[in-house]
């Protein structure tokens, strides 16, 4: 697992986060302190979810939960994952599903 040097994610051998990732295996590695070119897909994906899905979501409605928030999200990642076309040098116009599995048909 990549991430950035954030709290919620740093910390001892103790933090929650840190426990959760040993109980399952999974390497942390963190990006380079103040090197955002490290870590640019996330925060382009940041950015995104912020314009496209955060922003407009809490304009049009009142979400009276966390789950019915959830729900609308998982739904835009399903639109974002499967439907919007993605411009980056890597997608070529593909959704992000639609390259992974083509990534993996070539042997991956």
């Amino acid at each position: 697992m990549l991430t950035d040097n954030g709290r919620e994610f740093c910390g001892t051998e103790r933090h929650p986060y840190e426990l959760y990732l040993a109980r399952n295996d999974i390497e942390h590695r963190k990006t380079k302190v103040r090197t955002p070119r490290t870590n640019g897909f996330v925060e382009r994906f940041n950015g995104t979810v912020l314009e496209e899905f955060f922003r407009p979501a809490m304009h049009a409605k009142l979400f009276e939960s966390v789950e019915a928030l959830q729900a609308d999200l998982d739904a835009w990642l399903i639109h974002y994952n499967h439907e919007r076309p993605h411009l980056g040098y890597r997608n070529q116009g593909r959704g992000p599903w639609e390259t992974v599995e083509q990534f993996v048909r070539q042997g991956g």
